[in-house]
This record gives C-alpha cells, structure tokens and sequence, in this order.
C-alpha cells in the first residue's frame, strides 16, 4: 500500500519539497498556518487539511518543515496539534532546522506515545530545494529511515544515515558550522582583493577557477557582485 504523506510548513523550503513529493505520486497531504500557500500544491493534486491534527489522523507519515521551535510547538500540541490526532505507530519526521537539544526532547515525547520519530533536516537551500538535490541528514530507527529512503529521495539526492534520533540535528549543526566558516572566509579574500584595488569579479573567478572552487561560491558570486545579500 502507497504511503499517505503529511506535510506541514510551506515556506521557502516547504514548498518545493511539498512539490517533489507529489508530483513524485506520493499521497500528499499538506496544511500552513497560512493557506493560501497551498494553493499551488493542491493545483498539483495535493489535498489540504484543515488543522495538523487532520493531517496527522489521516498520513502513515507527518513531515514537518518549519521555521522554529516555537512553531514546531504550536502545531505540535494543542486540541488541534499533531500529537493529538497522531496514532500509535505512525512517524513523525522533522526536516527542520533546530537544536540537537530540542530534537531529543521530541523524540522523548513521541516515544511516551509509541510514536516513531526520525529528525532529517537538510543541507541545502531553496534552488537544491526546488531541484530535488538536497542532502537528508536522517537521524532514528535505521530500518525505518530505510524503508522512507524512496519518499526522501523525491526531496534530495542522497539520504545519510546519521544513528539514532538526534543525530541528524547533530549532523546539521556541524554542517552549518563549516558553511559559515567558509562563507567568512570567501569574505574575507573578497574583502582584501578589493583594498588591494583588484575587481571582484576577477577575484571571485579566480576562486572559483583553482581547487577552491564549489557550488557554494557560485551561488555566492552574484549576490557579492551585485552587493545583494
């Protein structure tokens, strides 16, 4: 049997995930605290839930993707949150980006109600997004992250098996770490060619010409050019 699929939280990354998911023929069910942006999911075929706990009674798998903890707990709990409508054996995953912290915390919470729980939050941003290249970094029971890997795949390229619940929010931390690190670091070159009087779009091909160079820079490049952040 198809598996029905939940999806909550239509932002700037929701969206395009939602979009990977049906139009992959996946079951989808979607709900946003505000619902005119499903509009372009439910033209796809995706229905649309009126309250997380709708989505939840009727999904095999509830997947949320939303900005902060605090709106990971607004639908969560509540008469009308997930855990109200959720049954036991069903699997919440969060794709969020939030603490490791946080994430032990829920996954505390979902196991007190025979609830299984995988955190796989992702490394990349909207265009990986909208081209179903984005890296899972899955954290739970690794035969059900196993058994899921076909709906991730709509999302992403690759499903990384990180261990147990939490890890993949480890994972992203760590992630998230380096790319700032580079990020500064592009900067600062950028920064010193420019004091130097060199034109920073020689500087920045120079880069992205030598063993230095990766997508992450070229997605950088125009926005430094246009001074555009």
């Amino acid at each position: 049997m198809a598996l029905k699929i939940g999806f909550i939280g239509l932002g700037i990354m929701g969206v395009p995930m939602a979009r990977n998911v049906v139009t992959a023929g996946f079951d989808l069910l979607v709900f946003n605290r505000t619902a005119e942006k499903a509009a372009p999911l439910e033209e796809l075929g995706a229905k649309v839930a009126s309250s997380p706990k709708a989505v939840a009674e009727s999904a095999d798998v509830v997947i949320l993707m939303l900005s902060d903890i605090q709106a990971i707990e607004d639908v969560l709990h509540g008469d009308d949150g997930v855990l109200a409508g959720m049954p036991e054996g069903k699997a919440l995953v969060n794709m969020s980006t939030v603490s490791p912290a946080y994430t032990q915390q829920v996954a505390d919470t979902c196991a007190a109600r025979s609830i299984v729980y995988v955190d796989a939050p992702v490394s990349g941003s909207r265009k990986p997004a909208e081209e179903g290249a984005l890296v899972i970094l899955a954290g739970g029971p690794e035969a059900k992250i196993a058994e899921m890997e076909p709906l991730f795949l709509t999302m992403g390229k690759k499903v990384v098996y990180c261990g147990e619940a939490g890890k993949g929010s480890s994972m992203k931390m760590a992630v998230n770490l380096l790319l700032g690190t580079v990020t500064a670091g592009l900067c600062e070159a950028v920064n010193l060619g420019q004091k130097c009087g060199l034109d920073t779009e020689t500087i920045l091909d120079t880069i992205l010409a030598g063993p230095m160079g990766c997508g992450l820079y070229e997605i950088k490049k125009p926005m430094i050019i246009e001074g555009s952040y």
